[in-house]
């Protein structure tokens, strides 16, 4: 189905024009997510608990030649949450289909350490963005915490920081706070340009517009902070305005969003047993198809059926894909027929971020005592923003630090072996630390998200070229019988954990309605999407 471009402006971005010109929250938060998955699994899997769930009666109408009503492709946040959708809404006829050992997604967690030293850390997702101000709205995630006794720290990513250089301790916090107030003034100009109807631009021109022109390393990595560390990406890959909202809808109360509050994940059972834990209270055991990779989908307009790896296939009148983006872009999954042009286009137009974490421990700490330390080298980008575990109320004792790296400079460490690495490493705590004898770490682990089959990346990235309306076909139904849905497909909160919440929810019920009405058309999609000032012969003579 067909929607002129006209059609598609929805209340999400009516919020939008309303609320980008105001001054967003100066705390910002790196790991957006959605970046998922998990060590702890499922577990025993408890029969469905419906106590104090209003749960509509059995759906009567299924009477399709289909395995299922529903496939749910991906058992992270969103598939769980469109799966508990359904089961509200009485449709129990669905199966979730997840490649790994446990449900969780890009949520992953894993042990660390030496021996008689370990710790569950996060590799993925590692914080709650935004919790609740004044009982207005609240995160989601921060509610399914609280459900499920997650335990958690507030991290500081301004209040707790030192900051280094290529020849050791340096105090350049002056810059570091007006890197902070030219992000701020990055968001209101951003925001601007909506209601004047003004071209996106990237977040590099953005920057410069208003004035701020990074040019020496303490500059640049103070901006790498404010930015890289946030989207995954640079601010010459990043859309001006997308960035904008997105600060705003998460971080800025008096905006619609939750609050400027940043939980760390220190729960040892790891982050996704909120997500296992609520899925253990629906689900049943047979709607949960583990360690099953998806090879195919093919689709038609009566009926999805997929192949897996190991040979097997499953049918069902409605197929939810959930994969990261990353996955689709990479042809990881191979779709029959072809997906139409506008769909691919869609796909292809939006980013996939990398976010990687490189853990390290030592026998004993001999770094700042603050959560943060931010290095300025003579690239930008080279390994700059480190966080302290061995802390009061994190791990204290623990021995470990990590550092952080985003974008091409992640994709340039998949390349490298892991020795090279930790040479590259312990090379910038050197250089932070000239006077000390740095010792051999006691462990060293990094994920490579970008190389990883399951995830091709970590979380999405709105780039400048990618217009509203690549972000409905995005979102939009193929063949009525296809559905898609995931943090990227999220317009407000697109790269976070509760972006793919909310998706898999919306999703989840559109899929109920369509079983509910024997059949729908799905979500519309724009067939073209044209140039509002096409270029034209005489342009060029």
């Amino acid at each position: 189905m067909h929607t002129p471009f006209q059609t598609v402006v929805d209340d999400v971005t009516t919020f939008v024009l309303s609320s980008l010109t105001s001054v967003p929250s100066l705390l910002l938060s790196p790991v957006r997510i959605l970046r998922i998955s998990t060590l702890i699994g499922l577990g025993v899997v408890s029969p469905p608990l419906t106590s104090g769930i209003p749960v509509p009666s059995e759906q009567s109408h299924f009477t399709s030649s289909n395995d299922y009503q529903v496939l749910i492709l991906g058992g992270g946040v969103a598939g769980v949450m469109a799966a508990e959708t359904l089961h509200r809404q009485g449709i129990h006829n669905f199966k979730i289909v997840e490649a790994r050992s446990t449900l969780g997604g890009r949520m992953k967690s894993f042990t660390f350490g030496a021996p008689g030293r370990e710790y569950v850390l996060e590799l993925g997702a590692d914080w709650i963005h935004g919790t609740q101000t004044n009982g207005g709205p609240s995160n989601p995630l921060f509610d399914l915490a609280l459900k499920h006794n997650l335990s958690t720290q507030p991290n500081h990513y301004r209040g707790s920081m030192t900051t280094y250089d290529f020849t050791g301790a340096v105090d350049y916090m002056h810059t570091f706070d007006a890197a902070v107030q030219d992000f701020a003034a990055l968001t209101v100009g951003g925001g601007e340009r909506i209601p004047r109807g003004l071209v996106d631009a990237t977040a590099r021109s953005g920057f410069s517009l208003v004035g701020a022109k990074p040019r020496t390393p303490h500059q640049l990595a103070s901006e790498y902070y404010q930015f890289d560390w946030e989207y995954a990406q640079s601010p010459e890959q990043s859309s001006w305005i997308a960035s904008s909202w997105a600060n705003n809808f998460t971080f800025n109360p008096d905006q619609g969003g939750f609050s400027s509050e940043n939980l760390l994940t220190t729960d040892q059972r790891g982050f996704a047993s909120i997500v296992q834990g609520e899925a253990a209270e629906f689900l049943s055991e047979e709607q949960v198809l583990l360690n099953s990779t998806v090879k195919t989908i093919k689709y038609s307009k009566d009926r999805v059926s997929v192949s897996l790896a190991d040979g097997s296939s499953l049918s069902a009148d409605y197929a939810l894909v959930t994969f990261s983006l990353g996955v689709l872009q990479n042809d990881d999954v191979v779709f029959e027929p072809t997906l139409p042009e506008w769909k691919s286009e869609a796909i292809h137009g939006m980013a996939m971020g990398i976010y990687t974490k490189i853990y390290l421990q030592f026998p004993e700490k001999f770094w700042f005592d603050t959560e943060f330390a931010l290095y300025a080298d003579q690239e930008r980008g080279w390994y700059p923003v480190w966080q302290s575990l061995d802390m009061d109320g994190f791990f204290p004792g623990s021995g470990i630090l990590f550092v952080t790296v985003t974008g091409d400079f992640s994709q340039r460490i998949e390349s490298m072996n892991d020795e090279e690495v930790k040479d590259e490493v312990l090379g910038v705590l050197r250089s932070m630390y000239p006077n000390t004898l740095i010792p051999e770490p006691d462990a060293f682990y990094f994920p490579r998200w970008h190389s990883d089959p399951l995830y091709r990346g970590s979380y999405s990235n709105w780039p400048s070229s990618f217009l509203r309306t690549h972000h409905t076909n995005l979102r939009a139904t193929v063949d009525e019988r296809l559905w898609f849905g995931g943090e990227a497909t999220s317009l407000k909160y697109f790269g976070y954990l509760h972006g793919a919440f909310y998706e898999g929810q919306k999703m989840g019920q559109e899929i109920a309605h369509c079983i509910e009405r024997s059949g729908c058309v799905g979500l519309s999609h724009i067939e073209e999407i044209r140039s509002f000032d096409p270029y034209t012969a005489s342009d060029f003579i």
